[in-house]
């Protein structure tokens, strides 16, 4: 366990840093903060479940036709390390290209801080709405029937976000020290890919599978560990930001929008103490399911949820509280090469729309045109990490696989290395080269980088954990 780690102690150095990486890094803008004698923490929440009719998974699922539970957007500011840093995370299944940027800009500019100081991910359920407003902009131009998301309530929902921001930095709370735990979780995460009886290797355990081979096969590379950094003043305890990595379907696709067994989970944990604000960020999973231990019965929503429920009870259980000394933010701007082999080009893309094809192949091929079209533009993706010497929170794109979360962790060894996943969605699965040389059979569509993406993604990471 983290607790019976011996850790050193950090108190990093004061002042910027900057370090110019090779491409296809761009140079990095470090910065770090002063050391402050107070800190303080702004907790808030709010509904962002979507209306009936709206479209779910970008079209690819049934949309939404009843609440099952409401969605929300739950995060925190931090006030003292320079200028604020916000973390939020989102009940949606993907916040991609300009709907992304609109998140950061908008609550930047509620809580003056800059929008790389603004870390958006979504926790990715399926009975979700993914948003990407220039993918939709796409159809529309081009009399598409597809739709992928609602673009007023897209900014009516951002817009109160905001609110909730400003009105939370109101009541802001000095914080005095941070906790770190974790607790091993069973039964929940497996990977996709997995072995059959006679040595060859799979990649269809999905989220809910009656494969018996799937169930039977080896739970494959995961991490088990479900972390929980939080924020105290003195001995009261006031918010909880909780991470694990898996894909959080139970069910799905019937039209019954639902935060599933990850939002079941947090709730029952918010109901244990009311005055500790329950955050959960779901973890590179892109590769990662529940498919070992789940066969899509709808009965074992509630199973998972208290697996899930018991791994964030422990965690609390194991915290250690450290007394919070200095803040670092840092991020690094990453490029990720986009897909051009067949199916991706822009001519077929803008072919396929204009077809007969399936509204979610337009759909498909829209996010593909909003990704290139960013690309094309040289637009960069920011990679975040708020340091606090013996605990990091690092938020990696998309549907990073679990391998990249490993490494992150394996570099700062000593440390409860937090590693979000879901964040800047566009470039759907980001898998390891040894996926594309096995010929992982999820990437013949969700995925909009090229191969090669793992050596990029390294060196973000090298560059942020490197020790100081």
């Amino acid at each position: 366990m983290f607790s019976n780690l011996a850790v050193s102690r950090r108190v990093f150095a004061k002042g910027a840093c900057r370090a110019a990486l090779a491409w296809p890094l761009a140079a990095s803008a470090f910065t770090a903060s002063r050391s402050v004698k107070q800190f303080k923490v702004a907790s808030f929440s709010l509904d962002v479940t979507v209306p009936q009719g709206h479209p779910c998974m970008g079209g690819g699922v049934e949309s939404a036709r009843q609440t099952l539970d409401p969605l929300f957007a739950s995060g925190i500011v931090l006030l003292g390390s320079g200028k604020p840093v916000v973390l939020i995370s989102v009940d949606w299944c993907e916040i991609r290209n300009d709907a992304y940027d609109r998140w950061r800009e908008v609550i930047a500019q509620a809580a003056r801080t800059d929008p790389v100081r603004v870390l958006v991910s979504s926790t990715h359920v399926h009975d979700a709405p993914v948003f990407d407003l220039e993918a939709q902009r796409i159809l529309d131009e081009r009399g598409a029937p597809g739709k992928i998301c609602d673009l007023k309530f897209h900014e009516e929902i951002v817009q109160r976000a905001a609110m909730s921001v400003k009105f939370a930095m109101r009541r802001a709370q000095a914080v005095t020290h941070f906790g770190v735990g974790q607790a091993k979780v069973e039964g929940v995460a497996s990977n996709r890919r997995y072995l059959l009886p006679d040595g060859t290797v799979a990649f269809d355990r999905t989220s809910a599978t009656r494969n018996v081979l799937a169930h039977a096969g080896e739970e494959g590379i995961v991490d088990p560990w479900l972390k929980t950094l939080s924020f105290w003043n003195g001995s009261k305890p006031m918010v909880a930001l909780s991470c694990y990595a898996t894909h959080p379907m139970s069910y799905y696709g019937q039209g019954g929008v639902s935060s599933d067994f990850i939002g079941l989970a947090r709730w029952r944990r918010q109901q244990d103490d009311r005055q500790v604000a329950q955050i959960y960020f779901s973890g590179c999973s892109g590769n990662v399911t529940a498919g070992k231990y789940n066969n899509g019965d709808p009965a074992n929503r509630a199973a998972l949820a208290g697996r899930l429920y018991d791994g964030l009870t422990r965690a609390w259980q194991n915290t250690r509280r450290e007394a919070l000394r200095d803040v670092e933010f840092r991020s690094v701007s990453l490029r990720l090469e986009p897909r051009s082999g067949p199916g991706f080009t822009p001519a077929e893309s803008e072919e396929v729309i204009r077809s007969t094809a399936s509204s979610f192949k337009q759909n498909l091929a829209a996010l593909n045109l909003s990704w290139l079209k960013r690309s094309d533009a040289r637009r960069m993706i920011d990679v975040p990490m708020l340091d606090l010497g013996e605990a990091q929170f690092l938020l990696l794109p998309a549907e990073s696989y679990v391998e990249y979360q490993l490494h992150a962790q394996a570099l700062r060894p000593g440390s409860l290395v937090i590693v979000a996943g879901y964040g800047e969605c566009a470039p759907g699965y980001i898998p390891t080269d040894v996926a594309w040389q096995e010929g992982d059979s999820n990437l013949r569509d969700w995925c909009w980088v090229a191969p090669g993406a793992e050596k990029s993604m390294k060196l973000a990471l090298q560059q942020l954990l490197k020790p100081r």
